[in-house]
């Protein structure tokens, strides 16, 4: 399994965060991937390899020309009128029921952000970018065979919305790669590997599937494709009405209409355990078999951990290989795209037990 990784990911380095109504430290800190490719060095998954620049046009596929305007303009503009040099963090936010948006880089960060943990620093638009370009390189390696590859995208992507950031994300990396995925159907020099894969290239072999298992419901993801029935998206997270995102990711959000049935979420209590995480993990696994994409998109969160300081389950170490093995026995050709986690001692050891759970499975 090829791991891809571009160093200009780790310039994204905002200071602080706004946080349970107090500034701290920024959790999402380069250490994370440097701790992740230490864990996978001693695993011997596979190589690290740098991402191919495949431009803008398929991150144009996903997000909004004036919001990717935005996110390559927004801290020139914020420093040039006089603002702080640590980053662009709004302070006003656009509500439905407003009557303008305002030309100013005040209302632009306002009306293109949703909270004050996406801060946008001098690199951050350069680290999103190859992040992006991380998930298109892994989606091309599985479409031209490979059977799974993991792109280590930071910034991570599952919260940004066609134009919008937030929680850390700026790019939604799962959806650009998806995207591309839908976008360029198999060669039909890979054959399918699979009665799965089989049957997938039967009924149409652009159809996608998006499981993603971070804490955080994935509302970028969900907004993306919630109208489509060409992506699937099923997630397991932690209810809204406890946790972030709060605004999305209710079991009765099944989609709108082309896409109405194929938007599945499953909001899981505080304290959930490996026991209850596993078997739900089994019944969006049951719902991924029956729709019999040609890929599957993992946006791989290991803050379900139960020392995330992020995080309220109680997921041992022992569950993230079984998680890697359940979706090992969908068998299908499978990206894995970086998201959370933020238990720094635990992060590489927890995504090496997936990938190496699905490698050994």
């Amino acid at each position: 399994m090829q791991i891809v990784f571009h160093p200009t990911q780790l310039e994204h380095a905002p200071a602080r965060e706004f946080l349970d109504g107090a500034w701290v430290d920024y959790l999402e800190s380069p250490r994370r991937p440097r701790m992740i490719l230490d864990a996978l060095a001693q695993t011997q998954l596979g190589p690290v390899i740098t991402p191919d620049d495949f431009g803008l046009a398929p991150i144009r596929a996903v997000h909004a020309d004036c919001y990717l305007d935005y996110l390559q303009s927004a801290y020139a503009q914020w420093v040039a009128a006089g603002r702080s040099r640590d980053g662009v963090y709004p302070d006003t936010f656009y509500k439905p029921g407003f009557l303008r948006r305002s030309s100013g880089i005040g209302g632009q960060a306002g009306a293109y952000a949703f909270d004050l943990s996406a801060p946008i620093t001098a690199h951050t638009w350069s680290a999103a970018y190859w992040s992006a370009q991380s998930a298109l390189t892994a989606a091309r390696l599985v479409r031209e065979g490979a059977h799974a590859a993991f792109a280590l995208c930071r910034p991570p992507g599952h919260h940004a919305h066609a134009d919008l950031c937030g929680g850390y994300c700026f790019l939604n990396n799962a959806a650009i790669a998806a995207e591309y995925l839908v976008q360029h159907p198999a060669p039909d020099s890979c054959p399918p590997a699979s009665k799965a894969e089989s049957q997938a290239q039967g009924v149409g072999s652009r159809r996608i599937a998006i499981l993603d298992v971070d804490f955080h419901h994935g509302n970028g993801t969900q907004a993306i494709f919630y109208r489509r029935s060409d992506v699937l998206f099923v997630s397991l997270h932690a209810d809204p009405d406890r946790q972030y995102p709060y605004f999305m990711g209710g079991s009765d959000e099944r989609g709108e209409g082309e896409g109405e049935g194929f938007n599945w979420n499953y909001p899981l209590p505080a304290g959930t355990d490996d026991a209850r995480y596993l078997a739900t993990l089994d019944e969006a696994c049951a719902r991924i078999a029956d729709f019999a994409p040609r890929y599957l998109v993992v946006s791989l969160g290991v803050d379900t951990f139960g020392d995330d300081p992020l995080g309220d389950f109680a997921l041992t170490g022992d569950a993230f290989p079984r998680i890697g093995a359940r979706l090992a026995q969908l068998r299908l050709p499978t990206v894995f795209i970086m998201e959370g986690g933020y238990a720094i001692e635990s992060l590489g050891a927890n995504v090496a037990g997936v990938l190496g759970g699905f490698a050994k499975g």
